[in-house]
């Protein structure tokens, strides 16, 4: 049998827990007019509008109280909305709880299984309560995709952190959901265990699974995400494509290295945004990706035109993480 690790699962197996792809007409998840406010009057979210596309890898980012667990929490059933609807793939989270919570596949950020059960048990179980029947080769393959297999006999308890939060995992796929939530999955986990989940998501992805993911390590979400949302004291401040916020709002960096230090940059090189090194032996030019081709050439125009020779130049281009946080100063 292939290692779940082969590259060749990756492109030409189909999981046999995966499910069918649904009409991609209409999103998965809607959220409308969406309000939380506790009883001691406080407002966790804010009128949330947000729709989730299917078969898309959507990152929502935020800093802690931001509001992301109370919403995933309310998407997937857990607390009651204030105000406001949610559907799952097209099913009312109120009206139609069973429908709604059968489409979604849950990993909590709270590792909390029963530690006495052994792995095998707890993840059959777990199908079973979804009414979904008796599937033992499902639950093979799922658990020889998370490199669980040897562990089935064993019990909960006895399991290192990393693998605890595989069994999580295992849990939320064992009744085959289209959506699938991550609440910061890879938080306290080995790396091994962190290559592992991103080839997996990727692998659900193609299938036709929605995967949701809030993270602290802002870097997965600038590799894996089709699309970013940012919500900030309760609110969703922005939503867009990956590739279209680093471009719209990643800015890029030009650092030369000049031949001879200079006292001040000349006055005609004086509308670029440019800032000169306290030795007076480097210029680092800021610039958005609109003007890079323009701007760049212009300012190297105009210091050789000043006579001030480089000698080595360099380019850096902001994160996702300096974007979010960016994004979350100018709303405070």
């Amino acid at each position: 049998m292939l290692s779940p690790h082969d590259p060749a699962i990756v492109t030409t197996q189909r999981l046999p827990y995966m499910p069918p792809m649904s009409d991609t007409s209409s999103p998965i998840i809607s959220v409308s007019g969406l309000s939380k406010t506790y009883d001691s009057g406080f407002s966790a979210l804010k009128s949330i509008d947000l729709a989730i596309r299917r078969g898309e890898i959507f990152a929502l980012l935020g800093p802690n109280g931001a509001g992301k667990t109370t919403l995933i929490s309310i998407i997937c059933g857990l607390v009651r909305p204030s105000t406001g609807t949610v559907t799952a793939d097209g099913n009312d989270i109120v009206s139609d709880y069973r429908s709604a919570r059968s489409a979604i596949g849950l990993v909590p950020q709270e590792l909390t299984t029963d530690a006495f059960e052994t792995v095998w048990s707890t993840v059959n179980f777990s199908r079973g309560l979804f009414g979904k029947p008796r599937d033992p080769a499902l639950i093979e393959r799922i658990l020889k995709d998370l490199s669980l297999w040897e562990k089935k006999d064993s019990q909960i308890r006895m399991l290192s952190g990393g693998m605890k939060r595989r069994v999580m995992i295992a849990k939320a796929l064992s009744h085959e959901p289209r959506i699938l939530f991550l609440d910061e999955p890879t938080a306290g986990v080995d790396v091994e265990l962190r290559q592992d989940m991103w080839r997996m998501v990727r692998r659900l992805r193609d299938e036709g699974v929605t995967i949701i993911l809030t993270t602290h390590y802002i870097e997965e979400a600038e590799e894996m995400a089709d699309r970013v949302g940012v919500i900030s004291k309760g609110e969703i401040i922005l939503v867009e494509e990956k590739a279209e916020l680093m471009r719209k709002l990643g800015k890029k960096q030009l650092s030369l290295q000049l031949q001879q230090p200079i006292a001040a940059v000349p006055e005609a090189l004086a509308s670029f945004d440019l800032r000169l090194s306290a030795a007076g032996d480097e210029i680092v030019y800021t610039y958005d990706t609109q003007a890079e081709r323009t701007g760049i050439t212009t300012l190297l125009q105009g210091l050789a035109e000043a006579g001030i020779r480089f000698r080595d130049l360099s380019t850096s281009q902001s994160s996702l993480e300096d974007i979010f946080v960016s994004l979350v100063k100018e709303r405070r």
